[in-house]
């Protein structure tokens, strides 16, 4: 499997898995505070999950909540453009969460790097964009409309997944996509119950037919709270058992809320599965707790 991306002119080197921080610019996050979020705000948040060791941040300016309507797109790309420019002009490599074209087309003139469309390609138009400007494409797999709650019945999720990926993989490239610039996403706990996200997790070395990086969005999901009985923002613990998941089952960019657990997860994990450098000490300050 490839182990890198291309971001308008950028490679974003992933051989080993990468994190990308999560930064919603909504009221109606399913797992953020409820409310209005300040522009300084979300720019220290994202500045926060690059310290804590996020590769890169992906910005939504809409939840994915189906409870809620979907928001005009004017609002949308108000709630974006800004915070793209800023976390641009602080050097942050940006990702856009949107499945709409105009959105995912200010959102590149302001400077973002990839644009992480969640609905499939519903709008063939960001494939346009991303061909356009060298930007990085995220395919994901649905079979729900943006917005609908829907749990189509599979006769094997897996089987649909990959079929639905190659072949949403074909349409972009026919718009102008570059396959290096192309990463793949499952679509976990998208039109899809929490047995069947469950069952793609297991499978996922079967996805490296596709010859592609594939993105992982494990946090605190569905199927994370189903296991764990927990809500939302009592997820993180299950989280990093996906994240294992995730990993093991090759997954190179790794989408989560708490950044810097998962950092510290990813840096034992390797070291358990590949070693440590024989240098490795505990720094004296960090060997006790002080009162």
């Amino acid at each position: 499997m490839t182990q890198s991306v291309r971001l308008r002119g950028r490679q974003l080197d992933l051989s080993r898995p990468v994190l990308m921080g999560i930064v919603n610019a909504t009221p109606d996050s399913f797992s953020d505070r409820q409310g209005p979020k300040d522009l300084d705000e979300l720019v220290a948040l994202a500045l926060r999950q690059i310290g804590d060791g996020a590769a890169i941040v992906d910005v939504g300016g809409e939840s994915g909540r189906t409870d809620t309507e979907a928001v005009p797109v004017e609002e949308e790309i108000a709630r974006v453009v800004p915070l793209v420019e800023r976390l641009v002009a602080e050097g942050v490599l940006v990702s856009v969460d949107t499945w709409r074209g105009p959105v995912a087309s200010a959102a590149l003139a302001a400077g973002a790097a990839m644009i992480n469309d969640v609905s499939g390609l519903s709008d063939d138009s960001i494939a346009s964009a991303c061909a356009d400007t060298g930007a990085a494409l995220v395919i994901t797999h649905t079979r729900g409309a943006p917005k609908i709650k829907a749990f189509p019945d599979y006769d094997d999720v897996v089987s649909d997944v990959l079929g639905f990926l190659e072949e949403r993989m074909g349409v972009a490239e026919a718009l102008g996509v570059a396959a290096d610039q192309i990463v793949l996403d499952p679509g976990i706990d998208l039109a899809k119950t929490p047995a069947e996200s469950v069952e793609l997790m297991r499978r996922l070395p079967e996805f490296a037919v596709l010859g592609r990086p594939l993105l992982l969005a494990v946090s605190r999901k569905d199927f994370v709270g189903a296991l764990t009985e927990r809500p939302p923002a009592a997820r993180d613990a299950g989280t990093l058992a996906a994240v294992g998941a995730a990993v093991r089952g090759g997954a190179r960019i790794i989408r989560v809320h708490d950044v810097a657990g998962a950092h510290d997860y990813l840096r034992v994990h390797e070291a358990l599965t590949e070693g440590a450098d024989a240098t490795l000490e505990l720094a004296s300050e960090l060997k006790r707790e002080v009162m």
